[in-house]
């Protein structure tokens, strides 16, 4: 075997720790999207119930619960939770000229509030450990090798 054909079969399947950090940071990168389009339209009232509050929070519960659910993990379910976490401290610091992306108001505090407790919820009922799903070493394609359809495993 020469050393291209190494190369090549090497470099043909990835490794597990690339994939899982690939998976963790658009898990981040989902959590800080979240954060930056909820900051802007958090503060939509269908009076007096801020009705976009409320929805960003359900998004942001739903988002870290599936994450977890998908990766097995309460690690993933963590990972949008601290992008959103993030990018909503930037948001709550004011600048010099007073003006703050999340207000001191019942939008800002369901928003600010209700995300943190969505987070902490969705890690809680995710399930902990078990292996991630992208990386199950399972059989490809519709018949497995060493399994007959008729006469079961090999």
């Amino acid at each position: 075997m020469t050393v291209i054909e190494q190369v090549h079969q090497t470099a043909r399947r990835p490794s597990a720790a690339a994939v899982t950090a690939a998976a963790y940071l658009m898990l981040v990168l989902l959590g800080l999207m979240t954060g930056v389009l909820g900051g802007f339209q958090h503060s939509w009232y269908l009076r007096p119930f801020p009705i976009s509050a409320v929805g960003w929070v359900v998004l942001l519960a739903m988002a870290c619960y599936g994450a977890g659910r998908a990766m097995r993990g309460r690690l993933a379910a963590l990972a949008p939770g601290a992008g959103w976490m993030a990018i909503t401290l930037i948001w709550l610091g004011g600048s010099p000229e007073g003006d703050v992306i999340i207000a001191n108001d019942l939008a800002g505090y369901v928003y600010l509030y209700g995300g943190l407790i969505a987070i902490l919820a969705a890690v809680l009922l995710s399930p902990s450990g078990g292996g991630a799903w992208l990386l199950t070493q399972g059989p490809y394609g519709s018949h497995p090798q060493g399994e007959d359809r008729y006469r079961g495993p090999a």
